[in-house]
């Protein structure tokens, strides 16, 4: 095994001779000189191919972690939908299991009475045009609409333009 020769000193203490010929007199790197600085040990070698070695076996399992993740996040908020759907149809249970609410609908949805009373059926005798016009849902989705905005302004300059300017009453001036 040989052994390398040491690198040079970095010390400033030089002879103008040999400052001389260390520098390149055109001004360019010396690339072997920067090569030949480069020391990898076997441990920096090592070393890093573990590291690369690391990343290529997390990698995919990080990928595998954050998708059942997302899949865990969606089925906890369709068991969270269905808890709610179950809770509402216990209350509208619980309203059926009450004799005042089956009555109440049996009397509005079916037109049953109790013995004794009597059912008055009055059909909508309003005028069309006096009833509140249901709204119309809202829809979510956003509709682009053409603009176009330049004859717009050509049509605004113009009428700017073309419109007279309100004045008072002229009054003449008292004669002196």
């Amino acid at each position: 095994m040989s052994r390398r020769p040491a690198p040079p000193s970095s010390s400033p203490r030089t002879t103008g001779r040999t400052a001389d010929r260390s520098r390149p007199e055109t001004g360019t790197i010396d690339v072997r000189g920067w090569v030949s600085g480069i020391r990898l040990s076997t441990f920096m070698v090592i070393m890093l191919s573990l590291v690369v070695l690391g990343a290529w076996v997390l990698v995919p399992t990080l990928g595998t972690y954050i998708e059942q993740r997302q899949k865990i996040a969606a089925l906890e908020q369709a068991v969270h939908v269905s808890e709610e759907r179950i809770a509402e149809l216990k209350a509208e249970r619980d309203r059926w299991n009450d004799p005042a609410y089956i009555t109440t609908q049996a009397r509005e949805r079916l037109y049953y009475v109790k013995p004794g009373e009597i059912v008055y059926l009055v059909d909508n005798d309003l005028d069309p045009d006096a009833l509140p016009r249901e709204q119309e849902p809202v829809s979510g989705e956003l509709k682009e609409r053409e603009a176009d905005w330049m004859p717009q302004i050509l049509r605004t300059l113009a009428a700017s333009g073309l419109a007279q300017t309100a004045t008072g009453p002229e009054t003449e001036a008292p004669a002196p």
